[in-house]
């Protein structure tokens, strides 16, 4: 996927998100009568059901963080270029407050107005620095899940911390930002926003820096582990399940034994091979393989990547069943195939930096 649409995909995700927390924080507050107790219940509902909704429309777009801290840390993990970070950021940052202007234009407000809500104070700032280190502890902890699965995570979690911090998690910094244009029920005073960003830094760097620990070797005894047995599965084992495996095997290096087959294989597609060359892996040495030959072996995870492999996945003892959706690229027009091979390889990547950052040792 090209940085121009990685850009679009953040700014409109971004954007999604902070029209449904001003949008919902100015009706709640509407039609609570003055109780902000209901008003913040309202508001942290319809924020938790919009992000399940962003998470799952934009989290399998490549590179759709919506978060700067979620960006940063990926990065700072080295799971994407420094290169791309401003371009992410700038699309989050744009997004927010073009989301805002959209919530203002809803309800018949100016387009931007500064807000007078004071959210200052050491409990606060604690309570942005601990909001975000459990935002980024529930992604990193979730990240060898389905998107589902991290998408309800995440949104319970942000739905929670509405309540048991004394800011009401924001845990964004373009949220932050943003919301300082907004006068209403969501807002923040433009003097308190530098001290909410450097605290949710804090939380982000505490968070990383932890499940980085978590996840490295703690003893000699562990590195002298046996490697974890991955098997991709997919229907014809032509192309998904294909280049899963070639590309964990060079992003993960020897830590993994890697294999992949198909429940009706069909041959390796010609595209495969085009699209893997393309990134420096050679994929002619694999070839298609019935799951069946696999049916007495003992693997780690079994990964499902597309959703009738699901349904006809045979029952591997002990091992982790893990289901990732891509579409099938070879079911493309003739004219576009290359573009959605590409495509479909991006979203495997993607999804693969983040299963290795939950099994990095």
């Amino acid at each position: 996927m090209t940085l121009t649409k990685k850009f679009v995909a953040e700014l409109v995700g971004t954007a999604m998100l902070l029209a449904s927390v001003v949008g919902s924080g100015i009706m709640a507050e509407r039609l609570a009568g003055g109780n902000i107790a209901v008003a913040l219940l309202a508001n942290s509902i319809a924020t938790g059901a919009a992000l399940v909704a962003i998470i799952l429309s934009f989290g399998g777009v490549p590179g759709a963080h919506i978060n700067p801290v979620v960006t940063l840390s990926l990065a700072t993990r080295g799971d994407m270029s420094w290169r791309q970070v401003a371009g992410h950021i700038a699309g989050q940052f744009i997004g927010a407050f073009l989301g805002v202007g959209v919530a203002h234009g809803m309800f018949g407000l100016p387009l931007f107005f500064a807000s007078h809500h004071a959210r200052s104070g050491v409990p606060q700032l604690f309570s942005e620095a601990v909001a975000t280190f459990g935002l980024l502890a529930v992604v990193w902890g979730c990240a060898a899940q389905h998107l589902a699965t991290i998408a309800s995570a995440v949104a319970a979690y942000i739905a929670a911390a509405y309540w048991f911090t004394s800011s009401t998690s924001f845990a964004n910094p373009a949220v932050t930002l943003a919301r300082a244009a907004t006068d209403t029920f969501t807002g923040i005073r433009p003097v308190d926003v530098p001290g909410f960003i450097l605290a949710q830094g804090i939380g982000a760097v505490t968070a990383t820096a932890l499940f980085r620990w978590l996840s490295s070797s703690s003893s000699p005894e562990k590195e002298m582990t046996k490697k974890k047995r991955v098997l991709f599965l997919c229907t014809g084992n032509s192309a998904r399940s294909q280049m899963a495996e070639g590309l964990l095997r060079n992003l993960a290096g020897d830590r993994f034994e890697v294999c992949s087959a198909g429940t009706q294989p069909k041959g390796m597609h010609p595209r495969t091979i085009d699209v893997m060359q393309e990134v420096s892996i050679d994929a002619n040495t694999q070839t298609s393989k019935d799951v069946g030959q696999f049916l007495n072996q003992k693997f780690d995870y079994v990964i499902t990547v597309c959703d009738r492999a699901k349904q006809h996945c045979p029952i591997f003892p002990g091992a982790e069943p893990i289901h990732w959706g891509f579409d099938d690229p070879a079911d493309a027009p003739p004219e576009r195939q290359m573009e959605v091979f590409r495509r479909i390889r991006e979203e495997i990547t993607q999804r693969l930096r983040l299963f290795l950052l939950s099994n990095h040792d």
